[in-house]
Order: C-alpha cells, then structure tokens, then sequence
C-alpha cells in the first residue's frame, strides 16, 4: 500500500446504534471503491471489519476495527467501533484518533439510543460530525420524521445535503440541496438530471434549512440571507465546509449500504468536508517535567510522535500496537522512546491493518494510522517520540466496569492460565478489570455489561483454550455484636508430663468503631493472669475476629476486657492462655446479641426525567434509602444508598430500564445491619 501525505488523509470513525449497518455500510465503501470484488455480509461473517470468531459467532462489531478505503487521490481511515453499548471501549478508542464521526442511523428504526450515545461520544471528543440514513429502500421510509427526531435531539446544527427520490417505491436518486441538482442512480454510477417536480415542495424547508445553517457561520451570508438576496453556489459550498470544520453544521446524507447506492456520494463528501489531519483541533501535550500544557498540530515541523491507541494481543503473532503519526514521518528501523517508561523501542517493521490483513509499508506521514509488532513496554495510551520530544499526549478515560462476576477456571490449577489470559484481554480492552478479594479469595471480573463478561469466558475457552466459569461474588458482609456479656473461658488439658492451663474472665461490649476489628484492654487486679499472657490473650482475640460465630465472616466493632482469670506455675504457656481466650470469645460474642452487617454503596444513576419513576420504583425492591436528587446536563441523578449484594450487575438492569440512557456509578459507603430475614438467608447459606 502506497503512503499517502496529510493532507490526502481522512480519519473517520463509524459510530451509531448496535445492528444499524456500520459494517455493512464499510463494505460497501471497500466495494464502491473497487477494493473487492464482492460486498461481505455480517450473516455469512465475510466481512472485514468483523473478522474476529467471536463477532462472526454473534454477528456484532466487538472492537473497533481499521479499513482503509482507497478513494480517488484519498485514502479513508475508516474505524469501525461497536455499537453495543459493552464494548464501549472500542469506541474511545476510535474518537482519539479520529478526525470526524460518521454517525449510521437505520432509516427504519429512526433515531436510537446508541444515536445519542454516537454523538454525545462526537461531541465530547470535539470531532465534526455527518450522519448517513441507510437502507433508504426499505420500505416505508419517513425521512422528514428523521430529520425533525434529529432537530430535536441534536439541535439546530442539522442540515440535510439530499432530498431522497422515489418512484414506485424504489429509492432512485436524490435532489443534492447544496448545489440544487437531481441526481439519479445508474447501477453503482450517480448520474446528474433535472430536479423532479414532484420533489420541489419537498425541497424548500431543505433548501432553507441549509441556508439558515450557512447564514450562521458568516455575518455577510447573514446579512443577505435576511435581506433576501441570492446566495451563491460557490458561497454555501465553501461556508458550509467552515460550519462542518467547526462543529457548527452536521450533514446528513441519504443512501443504501445493502445495495451500495449513495456511497460514492457518501466518501466525496466525506474528503470534501471532512478535515485533513493537519486541519483538525491539535492533539494537547503535557510536559513530562513541568505539567505544561501545549497544542500540538500535525504536522511534519516537530520531531517524530505517535500515540497508541489500540493494543491487539494474539497467542499466536503476539501483541500489535496500533496508533496514529501525530508528529514527524514514521520510517521502518526507527528508534522511538515510551515516554512514560522511558524505554527505547525499534520499529523493525510498519504495518497498515486493512481488518485482520496486515499489509506492510516502509513509511507513514503524519495524521495516518498504522500499526507495530511486538513492541515490549507500549500500552493503550502511551506517547512514543524521539529522544528530545518531551510531552505525552493526553490519555484516554475510560468508562468504569460496574458488572461483576466471580470468574472460577474449571480445571484444577488452571488459575495462573486464567490470570494470564486475562491480563492479555485486559491489555486489548480497557474497561475491563480484575480485582483480587484477599478476604473471599475470590477472583473479580469487572466489566460494563454482562454481554461483555460472556464475550470474555467465550474468548478465555477459545481463544486462550482456559475453561472458566462465571458465579455471583461472595458478599463481604460484617459480624458485630450489640449485647454485653461476661464469660470465662478456662483451657485444662492434663496428658502426662506438663498439662495445659489458661483461665481468662472477658467481658465483651460493642466498641462503637466498625473501622476496627476489636479493641483490647486489660484490668487485671493482684496479678491472678500475670503480665506476661496479656499478649497471648490479645492474639487469640485477633485471630477470633478472623471469623464470627454466626457465619464465619470478619468480626468489627467488639471491644473486649480482660478482668480476671487464673494460671498455674507449671502449666500455663502462652498457647493455652490463647486457647482459653478462644474460649471466651465464642461464648462471650454469642451471648452478646451477634448480628450481622451488610456492605452499603454511595450509588449516583443519572437518567432522563421519564425514567425517575422506573428507578426510584427498582429502587425499593433492592432495599434502596433515597439521599436526594440533582439536576445535571437535562437529566436527574438520583443518590441513594444500597446493599452492596444488590448492585452486582444494577449498571446493566438500569440499562434495561433505561433503553439504554441511564449511568450508574458507586461506591463502598459503610457497614450497617442487614435485615433479619437477610441475616437468615446468609447465615443458612454458610452453614
């Protein structure tokens, strides 16, 4: 593949709702550009972008993919990125590196929630933004509805380029708005013809639509606009690029991925409105030293940089960092430092990914995407310069994983297999997570959704060939006591030679601190358990509170006293006066009312107004203590505070709740006393 200079290059990333054709619509664009011979299909899994085993099992996108799209004089860094919400990481991924988002939107579904998702995404990375309505020729196609859902979610920034036209029923062509042209189509070809009409009643809100858009981008186009003087072609050709460049007019375009009718169109307006790399918002740096902050433009004018972006790990050819020429051009043998570990890597071959196809190149030029072998110390994130460049460019942030799951190996002393195989996964996917629970021994996987933690255990077994299993986490609940007692607990044990002799009277009481398993005092009078043994006592009382009388879990809160007791000259040791304090303890904590205390979570959901309803209702059913709510951004964020046992997989049921637009985020608060019948359940499920 030939290297294309900056200015010849498009970085564009395909977003939009799960299942509305961004891969179709990649592979008719690969088709239309004569790249193949055939459109592939995601039923048949002979797509490109989708080519790993787990997407053709499933027939969806799971990470973001690169397809370049040879077009004309250009080259189209496609990013095809998931639409499912759980993979949300590969879409991160695509917008920092992105130029501009094509957002796919289904003409027969209209406007989803993953819409919304795409451009608040778009809009939170600063990037232009077009959007293309698909599979025009289905049947029932209302564009006008379309159009107005997308005013009023979107704003007043939406501005049609076509107005689609019909005959018969089938979706024939198109009247271009901008340069008022009929165009029609001819197999694959777009042939220019008078305008229909029929079409021009359907054209003039269009038609004024776009030249409101226009009008706001310049003052003098404003000023004639309202003085109702003719606007050149020429003058909304090249004030409309300025409103796409700065974020300020979204076209919408209109065609057919299926049948790959409108994407010839489709790619010219991409490489006529889009921006080059060197015509986008700079990257921002930061000083390794200093922390300052800088803009740094693409260019050839500063020393070499890339950031990666991706990072694919493979069994078999290892791991491949993909990442985008931000600064300098990029040769094969170049020698480049990770700016956060400091280390020198050598880049003994460049690679430009078309799906899985790695096709070699010798160099890169600024704003382009490649890709590298079996680099050591790179990560997802990392800034990779030469020796004197010292900024890094700012990270991504990810969305936290709030799913989790107890992940098990099914074979016996798999567990280091499956540590390492998670930690490849983890490299590739950013939201994904693993907690080791010292207290439960109990591995954690976190992720975004449950589809995500399936995709893991599938890809575990097939992929890394570890049989695994997912199980609810155990619950770190809390034993205390609220009652007092006074017990004694006396160690004898005679068994020839030296016995064993301890003897401790204890009193235990709640101490008021759930922060600490126990406090110890002594008030020990005349010496009856000598000096010596107070340490001994205080170590059984610390091992006891390793597990409690009722269900075996950390004891908290217990302040226990040591008032008297007895020894024997020749008998007493230190392990029988631990012994008789075990003694105690039992006795004593069960006496003194244990109860049982449940793990409570600061939870924030943050939703649409409709759906306050819906949560507070859910919330009642988790055993859920309303705090408040707050309005931010146009939606409400409730605050509560709920069971930990509870929240296990709540981000992926408010998502159910929520078709998808609500947020969740929580946190460990405070222990608090569990219900009785909780108590219950718990306690006979440890027994």
């Amino acid at each position: 593949m030939k290297a294309y200079e900056t200015s010849y290059i498009r970085n564009i990333a395909l977003l939009g709702h799960g299942s509305t054709g961004k891969t179709t619509l990649a592979e008719a664009m690969l088709y239309a550009a004569g790249m193949t011979s055939r459109l592939g299909k995601v039923e048949s899994g002979s797509t490109v972008s989708d080519f790993d085993p787990e997407e053709i099992k499933r027939k969806i996108s799971i990470r973001t993919s690169l397809v370049p799209i040879l077009w004309k004089d250009y080259k189209l860094n496609l990013l095809d990125t998931p639409g499912y919400f759980d993979f949300v990481g590969g879409v991160k991924e695509a917008v920092s590196v992105a130029d501009g988002a094509l957002i796919v939107i289904k003409a027969s579904a209209g406007v989803e929630v993953g819409t919304e998702k795409a451009w608040e995404i778009a809009t939170e990375a600063d990037i232009p933004k077009m959007l293309f309505i698909t599979e025009m020729d289905a049947p029932n196609v209302n564009i006008e509805a379309i159009l107005t859902t997308c005013k009023e979610k979107f704003g007043t920034s939406i501005a049609p380029v076509q107005v689609p036209w019909y005959e018969k029923g089938q979706f024939v062509g198109y009247v271009h708005v901008l340069k008022m042209l009929g165009r029609r189509f001819d197999g694959q070809k777009v042939v220019t013809c008078p305008i229909p009409e029929h079409l021009e009643e359907a054209i003039k809100p269009i038609r004024t639509m776009i030249l409101e858009a226009v009008a706001e981008t310049d003052e003098v186009l404003m000023e004639k606009y309202f003085a109702e003087e003719e606007i050149t072609t020429e003058e909304i050709m090249t004030a409309y690029k300025k409103g796409v460049m700065n974020k300020e007019i979204v076209p919408v375009l209109c065609g057919s991925a299926v049948n790959a009718t409108g994407i010839s169109v489709l790619m010219d307006t991409m490489v006529s409105l889009f921006p080059a790399p060197n015509e986008a918002k700079p990257s921002i740096g930061i000083h390794q030293k200093t922390e300052e902050v800088k803009e740094i433009a693409c260019s050839n004018d500063e020393k070499k940089s890339i950031f990666i972006f991706k990072t694919i790990v493979d069994p078999f050819i290892g791991k491949l960092s993909l990442f985008k020429v931000k600064t300098g051009t990029i040769k094969t043998d170049d020698a480049l430092v990770n700016v956060r570990a400091g280390e020198v890597e050598r880049f003994s071959h460049l690679y430009v990914l078309s799906g899985k196809e790695q096709k070699e190149v010798d160099v890169l030029y600024p704003g382009d995407i490649g890709a590298v072998a079996k680099l050591k110390t790179p990560k997802t994130g990392d800034t990779m310069a030469d020796k004197d460049f010292a900024y890094q460019y700012e990270p991504m942030v990810f969305p936290k994983g709030l799913v989790k799951k107890a992940i098990f190996p099914t074979g016996k002393g798999d567990e280091e297999k499956m540590s390492s195989s998670l930690m490849k996964l983890m490299a590739e996917d950013y939201t994904l997570s693993v907690e080791n629970d010292k207290e439960t021994h109990e591995t954690i996987l976190c992720g975004i959704g449950e589809q995500q933690l399936d995709v893991v255990v599938s890809m575990l077994k097939n992929k890394f060939k570890v049989d695994v299993y997912l199980a609810q986490p155990t619950t770190p609940y809390r034993e205390t006591i609220k009652g007092k007692a006074n017990v004694r607990g006396k160690h004898k044990k005679q068994s020839g030679g030296h016995g064993q002799y301890g003897d401790v009277v204890m009193a235990f009481e709640p101490s008021g601190d759930l922060e600490m398993p126990y406090v110890f005092e002594e008030k020990i009078f005349g010496g009856t358990v000598p000096k010596q043994y107070f340490p001994a006592v205080e170590k059984g009382l610390e091992e006891c509170t390793l597990k409690g009388v009722l269900a075996g879990y950390p004891v908290v809160g217990v302040k226990a006293v040591l008032l008297d007791g007895s020894y024997h000259p020749v008998d007493s040791s230190e392990m029988a006066f631990k012994m008789a304090t075990t003694l105690a303890f039992k006795e004593g904590v069960g006496k003194a009312s244990p109860t049982l205390l449940e793990p409570i979570a600061h939870v924030e959901i943050k939703v649409p107004d409709e759906y306050t309803g819906d949560i507070m209702g859910d919330m009642k059913k988790r055993r859920g203590h309303m705090i408040g709510m707050d309005q931010r951004d146009s939606k409400q964020v409730i605050i509560a505070e709920v069971p930990l046992a509870e929240l296990y997989t709540y981000a992926t049921d408010v998502r159910s709740m929520t078709q998808g637009r609500g947020e969740v985020d929580y946190y460990f608060e405070r222990y608090e006393e569990a219900p009785v019948d909780i108590q219950q359940k718990v306690i006979a499920a440890r027994a």
